[in-house]
């Protein structure tokens, strides 16, 4: 039977480390032979504009002997000119995998649904799995992870804090969501990560005490206004990550973010640019964790 990375809701511990051990194999040369990916291909559905997660699938794929092909929605016209489960059938044919990077999240719900193949998604508007899967991966590798390690997520509650909460009910750690009042994390995901967590779950509103004593403070770009206008700074000013909030964090607490950034926004430059940003490592271990994400869903482990 065929497994998806559309969230971690059907993922245990054990999945997980195996992609784990698989882009840690990948990182460091160890998985040698034929390619998994050899004569075949992989279908890269992007609704949205991509850098990172688009060049890291790219790069995995052809290194891994794979092909891929991407397609834009302006040229395949998915729920205008075709339907996503038609789509999702005939994609399967030509393909040993399909990669979706889509606005809404049950669009990827129903190519997964639809599709023989396994199915990644590579970010919707609710969830960003491989971006988590990624941090995770660079936390252990920093020796940064664990149950006594205070992760603090602040600023706005969206796919990357979604994510945050879902893995949370399958790996032990201590997680804080620091968000403007009207800004938080899907509600019903908050509360089944508060009940099923295996560390613990904390949101706040409170930024100073928040990143007390946090090993790691992550932040992502601020919101837009529906009009599309100037962000919403009013409210999410008090929520910037800069050198006055991390006086209160762990002195040597690392500093997380996506990307792209909004310098001047979400985070300053100087400490997104200093020596606690592990932003660009993240950015990195997207190809190796994607690589491994393949690898398993492909039977690699």
């Amino acid at each position: 039977m065929k497994k998806d990375l559309v969230s971690f809701a059907l993922w245990n511990t054990k999945d997980l480390s195996a992609v784990f051990t698989l882009a840690r194999r990948l990182k460091n040369g160890d998985l040698r032979g034929s390619p998994l990916l050899e004569r075949k291909s992989v279908a890269m559905i992007f609704e949205k504009e991509s850098l990172r997660t688009r060049v890291a699938f790219e790069v995995g794929i052809a290194q891994l002997g794979g092909h891929p092909i991407f397609l834009q929605q302006e040229t395949i016209g998915m729920a205008t000119r075709e339907s996503v489960h038609d789509i999702g059938v005939v994609l399967s044919r030509y393909n040993e995998l399909i990669v979706a990077r889509t606005s809404r999240h049950q669009t990827c719900v129903q190519l997964a649904e639809s599709a023989t193949v396994p199915v990644i998604n590579a970010m919707t508007d609710l969830l960003h799995p491989c971006q988590i899967l990624a941090d995770i991966f660079t936390l252990q590798e920093a020796g940064r992870f664990g149950p006594a390690q205070k992760l603090l997520y602040i600023g706005d509650g969206n796919n990357v804090a979604n994510s945050l909460l879902e893995i949370a009910e399958k790996l032990s750690f201590r997680l804080v969501l620091c968000c403007p009042p009207g800004f938080e994390p899907h509600p019903q995901i908050l509360e089944q990560a508060k009940a099923g967590a295996v560390g613990s779950v904390e949101l706040t509103r409170d930024p100073a005490v928040a990143v007390k004593d946090a090993d790691v403070v992550y932040t992502d770009v601020w919101p837009q206004t529906e009009a599309g206008g100037s962000r919403l700074a009013h409210v999410f000013k008090p929520y910037q990550v800069n050198k006055t909030l991390l006086k209160e964090a762990k002195k040597d607490c690392l500093v997380m973010h996506r990307l792209p950034a909004n310098r001047g926004e979400e985070i300053t430059t100087d400490v997104l640019d200093g020596k606690h940003s592990i932003a660009l490592t993240q950015a990195e271990n997207r190809l190796h964790v994607h690589k491994g994400v393949i690898a398993f869903l492909l039977g690699a482990a």
